[in-house]
């Protein structure tokens, strides 16, 4: 298996772009009075998911990668309460993207995991690479 090269190849950074692209088309039929409101709230939020995995990414070591996917989660948190309001204040029907929150949440649990346990082989001996 290679390693990752970039954040793109993160198939969590790509659903988390999906997500991103289905909010913006739900959010544009909001009520106009929210524009500086819920809307940009939620806009904010599930930006904020895709970019903090990729600034972690690109980061030196694994526990700085884990503090930002860890960032990624709580903004996904956030986003759903978000659209559960949305919902209740009847701005829209039904998000349709609870699905994609729970598998999101569970692909950055999963990786959050997999940074944590791995392991860098240096010459003879092996580091954990936490920074």
């Amino acid at each position: 298996m290679g390693e990752m090269k970039t954040h793109k190849d993160l198939d969590v950074w790509k659903e988390a772009m999906k997500l991103a692209k289905e909010i913006y088309r739900l959010t544009s039929g909001f009520p106009k009075e929210e524009v500086y409101g819920l809307t940009a709230q939620i806009r904010r939020s599930v930006v904020s998911i895709p970019s903090n995995i990729a600034e972690g990414a690109a980061r030196n070591s694994d526990k700085e990668f884990v503090q930002f996917l860890y960032i990624a989660l709580g903004s996904l948190a956030e986003l759903e309460t978000q659209l559960l309001l949305s919902k209740e204040l009847a701005f829209c029907q039904s998000t349709g993207v609870g699905g994609d929150v729970d598998r999101i949440r569970k692909m950055l649990a999963g990786l959050i995991r997999h940074v944590k346990g791995r392991k860098t082989v240096t010459g003879k001996e092996t580091v954990t690479r936490n920074g």
